[in-house]
């Protein structure tokens, strides 16, 4: 098991690994750690805690102690230099018009190196502004160029969604966010609505994809009723077509024309008795009743035709 804990050099920077030892230490803590260029001060960002294996299999540096009032003094009095040298390169870069941008500036320790961070489109060239910088501060001087999203880590803001922004509050690395994952997510394609302030795509749209497998998101809570109602209109749908055939096939044979011969209807097998007896009323029906001239029905169209051919034939 290795005990291991993590601190960040910059407020806003990245998240860095160490061995705790047996210090006792927690979220804030000024700390001394021991770095490539010697001690360096950072703020303890998690708790320390026990894993089976480093990821790069890298040892791990320690951490010498925790800060003293004198380390935190120097801190503050580093602080206070970053601020005017930042002050100082911004007005050179105006003097000299080159098309960079200053974000943040660090000191170290000892005071031996001052580090300018910025960002540009294209390579440029700093040579004469860093002999104005080396010749005010007298030490060396490194103008490391970042991109844009380190650029949002360091200054720090809100997103669309109204929280701090995932690189500046807990995200460690940056994964690899590309235009096919939002679309796996049926989300809107608008540039506006998918890019950081960075500029960049948000790095939210990589949560929901994983393993290489994009996830489905779960649906609303209104969509639910609209879901199953179309599923049981999807299955009356084989029933309703069944009724409007009966329908039309009832319209149909209510509708047919006179041309056509009607089917014979066949009575019933009666006994003697009741076919005499039937017969017997419908002749005192018809003494009773005077028989009445049945209607005749209009003549079609082809009947007229007929007869008018007829009476031609016939002049």
């Amino acid at each position: 098991m290795i005990k291991i804990v993590g601190v960040r050099f910059r407020d806003k920077g990245k998240t860095y690994h160490f061995d705790p030892a047996d210090l006792d230490l927690k979220i804030g803590d000024a700390v001394v750690v021991e770095t490539e260029r010697g001690a360096g001060y950072a703020m303890v960002s998690s708790i320390p805690r026990f894993i089976q294996q480093f990821p790069s299999g890298r040892k791990l540096k320690k951490v010498l102690k925790k800060a003293s009032e004198e380390d935190i003094t120097v801190m503050q009095n580093n602080k206070e230099r970053e601020a005017e040298a930042l002050r100082y390169c911004h007005e050179k870069i105006k003097d000299r018009e080159l098309p960079m941008k200053l974000v943040d500036v660090e000191y170290s320790q000892d005071g031996s190196k001052i580090t300018f961070y910025f960002t540009a489109d294209n390579r440029i060239d700093f040579r004469e502004l860093v002999k104005d910088i080396a010749g005010k501060y007298r030490t060396r001087i490194e103008m490391r160029q970042i991109g844009v999203r380190d650029e949002a880590r360091m200054i720090n803001g809100y997103g669309q969604c109204g929280r701090q922004l995932c690189c500046a509050s807990f995200l460690r690395e940056f994964e690899p966010v590309s235009i096919k994952m939002a679309k796996e997510q049926s989300m809107v394609l608008n540039p506006a609505k998918i890019s950081g302030i960075c500029g960049r795509l948000m790095c939210c749209i990589g949560y929901e994809v994983g393993n290489g497998e994009s996830c489905k998101r779960a649906p609303r809570a209104e969509t639910k009723g609209i879901a199953t109602k179309t599923e049981e209109i999807i299955s009356d749908a084989p029933l309703l077509a069944e009724e409007r055939t009966q329908v039309m096939q009832k319209t149909e044979q209510t509708t047919q024309t006179p041309s056509e011969p009607k089917e014979a209807i066949r009575p019933e097998s009666k006994p003697m008795e009741q076919v005499k007896e039937t017969a017997g009323l419908g002749a005192q029906q018809q003494t009773e009743k005077p028989s009445q001239p049945q209607a005749q029905k209009p003549a079609s169209f082809r009947e007229k035709k007929r007869r008018r051919r007829h009476r031609k034939k016939h002049r």
